[in-house]
């Protein structure tokens, strides 16, 4: 089992489902706090600035002199600060406008405050658009005195902006480690089944006989049917080749018989045809049994493999044993830096395959037989018998995996190898064929695997 997040697998899920819960819930978090937040300092930017109305009402006054003025500053400094974003203004008819210090250019608009209730509006200051409060009182002469002051929106924007990149880079920070800590979760969580993907190994390479370890109550059960299910499997299968060889030797002593009196048949006048149907009859059925005994005592559809094949070793021991069953024939080995490539095959399954191939060079070669093995950039693998004997036709090659395909009576054999060989090549999911090339008959079986392990 992988443990990386690839396409499918439960890792990318759960990752994407804390992902998506992450996003969402630092989304949540991110639209309400600084929802809440602005809402707050709006708030407290009003009520500062109607404190602060009501203050420079209190304090100004029409002097001796009949001009404005104010008893003492306000209690905020940034009005005398020139240009600082908080302003206030105190005009009246017939009377000299008074305003704050900071107010070194510009007005502020006198008609916000018409009404001795105390109104407010968003209006252009003298350093860009400003939140203004004013109110209206009558003075000495019962004229109006327009008292106006104002903050800059800028000023509140950037408190909120201020606030929110803080929170956003805050955030980040959490959802990072919120995912760092799914992550974590997620392996903790599935280690029982990387661990059980490691057994699956072990057992696919012949190095345990079932799946081993203790796992979590969710998995036990589902571990124990699958221990008990291999078993199970590997003694059917083992006593299913046993009855099968019990069967095909049972049938020899009768098959024996028959072949037996359809040669008799054939020594009488007028017997000759049927004996020569009964005896080619027998001959079938004889091939069919030792097929099947062969195949029997195959490895293929074992519950897990013996071991993996490693290249070259899997070919040395069988070259070795083709070079006294053929002491006349020269065997060359060519692994085209394929040394140390394992593939993941029943190596009994693989060594008869190649056997079978070799056997069958070794009785066609003139002089020589090449066993050559071919790693290919793709990462598939192929392996190539080729003798230097004559060949076969092309009708020859259309038949050459049949069973009980002969083309030559003064050969030994019982036409049965190549489709054995055919056979094991399916059932381990390789590709098998026989072509005829320059140096003479090859027999190319190609693995495409997913990868090849080193």
């Amino acid at each position: 089992m992988s443990s990386r997040p690839v396409p499918g697998s439960l890792r990318l899920r759960f990752l994407l489902a804390i992902t998506l819960w992450v996003v969402l819930g630092i989304g949540a978090i991110w639209f309400s706090a600084v929802g809440i937040f602005s809402k707050h300092v709006e708030e407290s930017y009003h009520e500062e600035l109607e404190v602060h109305v009501r203050e420079l009402g209190r304090l100004a006054e029409v002097g001796p002199d009949g001009q404005l003025r104010l008893t003492r500053p306000l209690s905020d400094p940034r009005y005398e600060e020139p240009l600082s974003g908080f302003y206030w203004q105190i005009t009246a008819r017939n009377r000299q406008a008074l305003r704050s210090e900071s107010m070194t250019r510009g007005t502020l608009d006198e008609h916000i405050a018409h009404s001795p209730e105390i109104l407010h509006t968003l209006e252009n200051g003298p350093s860009g658009p400003a939140i203004t409060y004013g109110f209206t009182r009558k003075g000495p002469s019962d004229e109006d005195i327009h008292f106006v002051i104002a903050t800059d929106q800028s000023e509140l924007d950037r408190l909120i902006g201020s606030f929110t990149r803080d929170l956003s880079l805050w955030l980040v920070g959490l959802g990072v480690f919120l995912l760092a800590t799914g992550m974590a979760i997620i392996s903790f969580g599935l280690h029982p089944l990387d661990r059980l993907s490691v057994a699956i190994g072990r057992l696919r390479r012949g190095e345990a006989q079932d799946l081993e370890g203790r796992y979590p109550a969710e998995i036990a059960p589902l571990v124990a049917d699958l221990n008990a299910y291999l078993h199970q499997n590997a003694d059917m299968i083992a006593k299913s080749r046993v009855q099968a060889a019990n069967l095909a030797h049972s049938l020899r002593t009768p098959l024996a018989v028959i072949t037996d009196e359809a040669e008799r048949l054939g020594e009488t006048a007028g017997g000759r045809e049927p004996s020569k149907v009964l005896l080619d009859q027998a001959r079938a059925m004889e091939q069919q049994i030792d097929f099947q005994l062969a195949r029997a005592r195959s490895s293929t559809g074992q519950p897990y493999s013996a071991r993996w094949v490693r290249l070259p070793e899997v070919a040395e021991p069988i070259l070795r044993a083709m070079k006294r069953l053929h002491p006349d024939k020269h065997f060359v080995l060519e692994t085209n830096n394929c040394d140390g490539v394992q593939l993941p095959l029943d190596e009994v399954d693989y060594s008869e395959l190649l056997s079978i191939l070799l056997d069958n060079a070794g009785k066609w070669a003139t002089r020589e037989v090449k066993l050559q093995f071919v790693c290919e950039p793709n990462q598939s693998f192929t392996a190539r018998v080729i003798d230097d004997g004559s060949g076969m036709t092309e009708k020859e090659l259309s038949h050459a995996f049949e069973i009980g395909s002969r083309f030559d009576r003064q050969k030994s054999g019982s036409g049965l190898g190549l489709a054995i060989a055919r056979d094991l090549a399916d059932a381990l999911g390789l590709t098998l064929d026989l072509s005829n090339t320059p140096s003479g008959l090859a027999a190319t079986v190609c693995f495409h695997p997913a990868s090849i392990e080193r």
